[in-house]
């Protein structure tokens, strides 16, 4: 990242932490995101909520909201998207798992 906190190139790889994406991206597997992409409701976003700017977190954009995404988790049981950290700032849509496996596009949906 930049100073700015901007990626320097727009492709970034991401490792997966933890079970709130399940079953859409587990723990371990490793995707490509796209800073400067085009966010729209059902996207999977890299993201920082604004109650914790420091941490980088993997969710679903579900709808614009004051100036940012209220974003939530694929796993309902996981917790940890909009529902207790408020509001996010997304940096980037997620476009490809690339680990495990084989490659697969990570497609949108409507977030549930």
């Amino acid at each position: 990242m930049n100073p700015d906190g901007h990626a320097a190139l727009p492709w970034q790889r991401v490792t997966v932490s933890g079970p709130s994406m399940a079953p859409t991206l587990r723990h371990g597997d490793v995707v490509i995101v796209r800073h400067g992409a085009a966010i729209r409701a059902g996207d999977v976003v890299l993201a920082r909520f604004r109650s914790m700017p420091d941490r980088l977190v993997l969710k679903r954009a579900v709808r614009g909201q004051d100036g940012g995404w209220w974003l939530a988790s694929d796993n309902s049981l996981a917790g940890g998207d909009s529902e207790s950290h408020g509001t996010a700032d997304v940096l980037a849509r997620v476009t490809w798992r690339i680990r495990p496996g084989r490659p697969r596009r990570v497609g949108r949906r409507t977030p549930t």
